[in-house]
This record gives C-alpha cells, sequence and structure tokens, in this order.
C-alpha cells in the first residue's frame, strides 16, 4: 500500500499549490503564528536548547532499543487484559482490525484523530466491512465529509476557510446557520455526540505509549478522544511502532516539546492517558483492548543514516518553517505525510518510485532543523536521499546528460576559461541592468521568477592576471 495520495505528477500537484492562493495566504498566516508562539513559549520556558538535547537523547535510547520497550509494553498491556498485535505491512494491521470489527458485528465506528491510520488507509479498508467510521477530530470531520485529505500533521484542514466550511457541512448534513467559528462548531458536536453515543468500537491512534505501564496517551485540544475511548465497550489503538516511550518521566518531557513546538502552548487542552481494559472499580473504559503496533516500512530505518527520522514526535514544527510549504501547500507533497519531515519520512516508509521528487522540494535552508524539537538532522537526510536517489540512477536522462556535460566543462581548464570569457556576450540577449531576465535553456524557469546576475565583461581571473601585468599587489 502506497503513501502516495493520488496519481498523478508532482510538477502537477506543486502548481495546484502554487495556483491556490486562498491556501497559500492561510498556510503563510498559520505559519506566522505558530512560529511566533514556539519562539515565545521557548523564551519563557528557559535553555531550550538544552530541553531539545535531551528530546534528541530520549528519542536516540528509545529507538536505539526500541526491541526491549516494545516487548515491555506489549507484556504490561496483556497484563491488563488486553490483546496486542504486530504488523508488518499496513494489509496484516488492516485485516486484523477488521477481523475485530466483523467479530463484534459493529454497525458504527468513532475515530479520533491518528496519521498512522491514514497512512495504512484504515478508513477504506473498514469501509469494506459494512461499519460506518465517523473521524471524531472536527478538522478530520470536515475533510471527511469532503471526501478530502489533511494536508498539516497538527492542523488537518488548514487549506479550509470558514465560508467552505459552511458549504460543506450545508450540502452534506443539512446546516442552515452562518459561517461564525462558534456557530459551526457547535453543530459539529452536536452532529458528533450522537455518533459517540451510538458507537459499538472506538479507534484511536497514539502520541506516546508509555512501556513501563501499558499506558496509552493522546494529545488533543477538543476532547474528543476522551469520548472515543470511555463510551464504546470495544476499543483499538493504532501506533506506530516507534511511539514508544520508557516511562511517564520521558512522556512528560516530551509532551511539553510538543505542545510548545506544535502550536505554542505550554500545554494543549487535553492529555489523555488510559492503560488497557476497564477494572471492576472502573467505570469508563473498554472491555475489550486491542493495540495494534504497525511497523511499514519503520524498520527500513534502523541502523541506518535516517534512524534518526524515527524521533519524530509529530509536532509540524518543520512544517511550520518550512518556505517550500509556505508555497506549495501539504496536499502538493501528494503523501499522507507533508513538509519536510514528509519528504525524509515518505521514501523511508514507501521508496523512491512513487517519491523520489520529495526530497527535492527543499531549498536546504535548514530552518526545519532548526526548528525540531528534538533535533532531527532533517536537511541533512534530504541531501541523503538526493544521494541515494543519483546512485540508484533514479534521475531523468536529461539531468545525467546535463550533469556529464557540466562534468566536462569544469575538467577542461581550456574549456573553462573559453567559457568564462565568452559568457558575457553569450548571454547579452537576456540581460537586462545587469540581471538576467527570461534565460535561455536550464536557465528560464530560475530567471522567470528570481534575479540571476549577469556575467561580469571581464573575468576574476583576467582582472586579477592584469594587475600582476600591471605590478599592482
Amino acid at each position: 500500500m502506497s503513501l502516495k495520495l493520488e496519481d498523478i505528477p508532482f510538477e502537477e500537484g506543486v502548481q495546484k499549490g502554487i495556483e491556490n492562493d486562498f491556501m497559500r495566504q492561510a498556510v503563510s498566516g498559520a505559519q506566522g503564528r505558530f512560529r511566533a508562539g514556539r519562539l515565545k513559549q521557548a523564551q519563557e520556558l528557559g535553555n531550550w536548547e538544552d530541553w531539545r538535547k535531551l528530546g534528541e537523547e530520549i528519542r536516540t535510547h528509545t529507538v536505539n532499543h526500541i526491541d526491549f520497550y516494545l516487548q515491555q509494553l506489549s507484556e504490561q498491556v496483556e497484563k491488563r487484559g488486553g490483546h496486542v498485535y504486530f504488523a508488518e505491512t499496513a494489509e496484516e494491521a488492516n485485516s486484523y482490525i477488521k477481523q475485530v470489527i466483523q467479530t463484534k458485528n459493529a454497525k458504527k465506528i468513532v475515530k479520533s484523530k491518528s496519521m498512522v491510520t491514514e497512512e495504512i488507509g484504515l478508513n477504506d479498508a473498514l469501509a469494506e466491512t459494512g461499519a460506518e467510521v465517523v473521524e471524531s477530530d472536527l478538522g478530520e470531520w470536515i475533510l471527511q465529509l469532503e471526501g478530502d485529505h489533511p494536508s498539516h500533521i497538527v492542523t488537518p484542514a488548514l487549506h479550509k476557510n470558514k465560508e467552505q466550511i459552511r458549504e460543506t457541512f450545508a450540502q452534506k448534513r443539512g446546516y442552515t446557520g452562518s459561517s461564525k467559528p462558534e456557530e459551526l462548531a457547535a453543530f459539529a458536536r452536536k452532529q458528533l455526540r450522537s455518533d459517540f453515543l451510538q458507537a459499538d468500537v472506538g479507534i484511536t491512534g497514539c502520541n506516546f505509549a508509555i512501556a513501563e505501564s501499558g499506558t496509552i496517551t493522546l494529545v488533543t485540544n477538543e476532547g474528543n478522544a476522551d469520548m472515543v475511548w470511555t463510551v464504546p465497550d470495544t476499543l483499538i489503538t493504532v501506533m506506530g511502532m516507534e511511539r514508544i516511550v520508557p516511562t511517564w518521566e520521558e512522556m512528560e518531557v516530551l509532551v511539553g516539546l510538543l505542545t510548545r513546538s506544535a502550536v505554542g502552548q505550554k500545554l494543549t487542552s487535553y492529555i489523555t492517558a488510559y492503560t488497557g481494559c476497564r477494572e471492576e472499580d472502573e467505570i469508563d473504559g473498554p472491555n475489550d483492548y486491542h493495540l495494534v503496533i504497525v511497523d511499514n516500512g519503520r524498520s527500513n530505518a534502523l541502523g541506518t543514516e535516517f534512524q534518526a527520522a524515527l524521533h519524530c514526535i509529530r509536532c509540524g514544527s518543520c512544517i511550520n518553517v518550512c518556505p517550500v510549504y509556505r508555497h506549495i501547500g501539504g496536499h502538493a507533497y501528494n503523501s499522507v505525510y507533508p513538509g519536510p519531515i514528509g519528504a525524509v519520512l515518505t521514501p523511508v516508509l514507501d521508496g523512491y518510485d512513487d517519491h523520489k521528487d520529495l526530497p527535492y522540494a527543499s531549498s536546504l535552508c535548514g530552518a526545519c532543523t532548526e526548528a525540531c524539537p528534538v533535533r532531527i538532522p532533517l536537511h541533512e537526510m534530504l541531501v541523503l536521499h538526493r544521494q541515494k536517489i543519483v546512485e540508484n540512477g533514479d534521475t531523468p536522462f536529461a539531468e545525467k546528460m546535463m550533469m556529464k556535460g557540466v562534468g566536462m566543462w569544469g575538467g577542461s581548464p581550456f574549456v573553462y576559461k573559453m567559457s568564462t570569457k565568452l559568457a558575457h556576450s553569450a548571454l547579452k540577449p537576456w540581460t537586462k541592468d545587469e540581471t538576467i531576465e527570461n534565460g535561455p535553456g536550464p536557465l528560464k524557469a530560475w530567471t522567470a521568477v528570481r534575479n540571476l546576475a549577469a556575467p561580469p565583461k571581464q573575468s576574476f581571473r583576467s582582472w586579477f592576471e592584469n594587475r600582476k601585468k600591471d605590478g599592482e599587489n
């Protein structure tokens, strides 16, 4: 199962994003707010770099010993009466979950926000059982009504405005109110409440699984996850295998980094923790609990130069500072995971065949690495991906020929000297005020939107030789 969302060329998705003026404005505004909030919270916390180093150490240690902690987590969940299933592929995960749904003869399923269920295509798989699946996160619910995909890890409906949401509610659910956010939210709350009460099965993702106790923690702003795990009699948690921490202490550190980095909050509105089936003296929680731990390509990163990509805590801070994302939006990446982390992680999970363009969707400015709360060297990994793509021979024929020509040109002193002498005259038809405009060949796309200085009349080599002849120092 591919992480690719649509069967369209990368360039076409990019062009759609560039032409979507509203989306670009919404993304730019959101990036500004999130970035400002993150910087403010980092300043108030103090010693932010020390916290980042601590976060990196926690994630490095955990992933280095992931087999031990997964085993510990599994044992703790089973001690509390839960069932644990390790899924190597998306198909295996979906098959197990469908089996649980069919065994329960479930008619309605409520879900809290989960990127890993998006990754494995769970909603489409569950549709085959005949059960109704309802996303309970407001942003995800809006996108589900439209048949759309998330464009951001934290704020999935970032590319929608309130008027568009009102129109969706009117068309899909008969809404007759205004486009005021308060009215829209109240309408959604009323609609979803009946779904919570009627649900046979609840499905959640996982922000952090605590190995020492078998506890699952969720970070939300709406409290919908609390309804998902407390009301239905059967609960299924789907987690990527790397979403684990050793103890509560490490969880507290990472949650503090997550909320500050994601939306600039000291803490999010709800931090939910649940541990398996409910005990005899407990009122809320499931009688039947299943934990599905998903690999789906994550093992590909273990022991490689891309292992640090598994340290990601899904805060989206790299997305919030990325200039490329600002201009093309999340859908242009054509992957469940957009932005810099998506450009790094998607080829690791799913290979280069469908995603070899993603590592090039970056200016390599390093802003993503600087913003990452667990210090993942994202821009360095993008360069590594590019290197592997070239080594695998996956570059276009025209690019191979061009780079071969550049190598021959740079390797011949005579050709190099001659070209520098002729460059000014050769490019004169496209030169205006010492700047190349709408240049020829490979320069055309660059100079159409950027300034490129024209070659000077006299090369540095020539200028330096003339100074030596004149006896100047």
